[in-house]
């Protein structure tokens, strides 16, 4: 199976890595290395928006920098759940091609069982929940601003 120069890496693995650690990156570390940028950068970006709900708590919601960066955690969160969905829905054939090339004989590998499956429903779901409440969270928040924005110039 994997031979020493690189390990065999498994797709069930990766979309639970995606489903748990994706905003921190633990899924593209593990597919391509530490040397992945992408990955370096989904912490970054999860802590931005960390710190935009640590704004929320501080300040409460009228806060506009927290609006800003709130959504940068769930578009984050969303798109790791949008990829362990990916991972998950790639053929073996394909995901072995891509990721295990130096395996003679793709077909000798165990196809992904439920495990794969599992791990995108629980994707699904979550992903859908983290976007839709950001989107929520950021239109009404605009929303709300626009209206007191019109009153503002109305008196």
């Amino acid at each position: 199976m994997p031979n020493a120069t690189s390990p065999w890496k498994s797709k069930t693995a990766a979309t639970w890595l995606a489903l748990i650690g994706g905003p921190l990156g633990l899924h593209r570390f593990y597919l391509h290395g530490f040397k992945d940028k992408v990955g370096w950068l989904l912490p970054v970006l999860t802590l931005i928006g960390l710190a935009g709900l640590r704004r929320v708590e501080l300040y409460g919601q009228d806060d506009q920098l927290s609006w800003l960066l709130l959504p940068v955690l769930g578009f984050t969160v969303a798109a790791t759940m949008l990829q362990a969905i990916l991972y998950g829905l790639t053929p073996d054939e394909r995901w072995h091609a891509r990721h295990n090339p130096e395996l003679p004989d793709p077909a000798d590998v165990a196809p992904s069982g439920w495990g794969v499956v599992i791990g995108m429903a629980l994707a699904l779901m979550v992903g859908a929940t983290v976007l839709m409440a950001t989107i929520a969270f950021s239109g009404q928040r605009y929303f709300e601003y626009q209206v007191e924005e019109a009153r503002k110039l109305s008196q």
